[in-house]
């Protein structure tokens, strides 16, 4: 079935939501109210959700549905596809969802790149498809939309690329989630703490996804690497969440890159703060700008492109949940029709939202 008739069939799709956190209780709400979802269950950590309606966790009036924690009863609802949202992966769940016969879409960023993947656990996921002649797919926004689809998008364009750099600009000083910005992210304590688990997770994260972009258009990277710095505040800053005091963490910025043949190829910076009003400690100039991205391709056509989101300051939390939560409820049907394995943004026809 090719992309046309995915998005004509009209089909439904019986799905599963896994996890209800900030972003997979936005799935949830959204596969509720699709017009070709059938919503069919829902799969929660906390004891304290299971038992409760499914739109009740999602915001909305009840469904009917009651919300487990069961993997065997989520199998028993012969799901097309489960929309896997948990904070961590675990390979034995997704393996059993697969092999049941359920397709996987997930926010995980662990099967972005086949190739960049550990050979064991690939061949693992591999097989588990084949068994259950299904497939799985990671996506999300960032990395996926803003590392995948733009850049790909913007390469169409060219008949020489030389490089393509991708910036993400996040300003979280209106995001009221004080646990989240001073204890997870570490905005706000004194500079010193460990930064190197960021940066790995962050090379992990958008590493494979460069490389992807890379492989695809003819230009493997032979080396990724990745190097981070903080911004010191100034000055004490209050922020939504609470006090950012001078002399703590109020930025930080994390670049990863790539190399072609041994020259700079791609790469992606992730510019993260609650003030810009910093001493960076690697003694660089940063660039600040609104929330968002600016996408820079050198080649024969050389590209700016900048994305931001028009919404008022005390709308923002509450927009972000969608930019990575639509994407994988939009990639059900052409997921659901690819061939079983682990299938990359490459491997999918360009995902064409219906609202009808």
């Amino acid at each position: 079935m090719n992309d046309a008739d995915i998005r004509t069939a009209q089909r439904r799709y019986r799905v599963v939501q896994w996890a209800t956190g900030n972003v997979g209780s936005r799935a949830l709400r959204r596969a509720i109210e699709h017009p070709h979802i059938d919503l069919v269950g829902v799969w929660v950590y906390g004891a304290e959700k299971v038992g409760r309606d499914a739109g009740e966790l999602a915001g909305i009036g009840p469904t009917g549905i009651a919300a487990t924690n069961s993997i065997e009863e989520v199998i028993a609802l012969r799901p097309d596809c489960v929309m896997y949202m948990p904070q961590y992966s675990n390979y034995d769940e997704i393996c059993r969802l697969l092999e049941s016969g359920s397709n996987v879409v997930t926010t995980r960023t662990e099967f972005l790149n086949p190739a960049s993947m550990n050979p064991a656990l690939r061949a693992r996921i591999e097989a588990a498809c084949q068994r259950g002649q299904t497939s799985i797919h990671s996506t999300g926004c960032s990395p996926g939309f803003a590392t995948e689809g733009l850049p790909l998008l913007l390469a169409s364009l060219q008949r020489r690329l030389d490089h393509v750099s991708i910036n993400e600009f996040a300003d979280n000083s209106s995001r009221n989630s004080p646990q989240m910005l001073f204890e997870v992210m570490g905005f706000g304590e004194p500079p010193g703490r460990p930064v190197q688990g960021r940066l790995d997770h962050l090379r992990d994260a958008f590493g494979p996804s460069l490389a992807l972009v890379a492989s695809t258009v003819g230009k493997p990277l032979d080396r990724v690497e990745v190097k981070g710095g903080l911004g010191i505040a100034r000055k004490d800053t209050r922020i939504a969440a609470g006090l950012v005091p001078a002399g703590t963490v109020a930025a930080m910025r994390t670049i990863v890159s790539g190399t072609h043949q041994g020259k700079p190829f791609a790469s992606f910076t992730a510019t993260w703060y609650v003030s810009s009003d910093v001493e960076t400690d690697d003694g660089e100039q940063w660039q600040f700008r609104e929330s968002g991205w600016r996408l820079l391709v050198k080649g024969d056509v050389p590209l700016d492109v900048s994305i931001t989101y028009p919404v008022a300051p005390e709308d923002y939390a509450d927009m972000t949940p969608g930019l990575t939560a639509h994407i994988p409820l939009n990639t059900v049907p052409y997921l659901c029709a690819a061939p079983p394995g682990i299938r990359t943004s490459v491997d999918l026809p360009r995902i064409i939202p219906s609202f009808s």
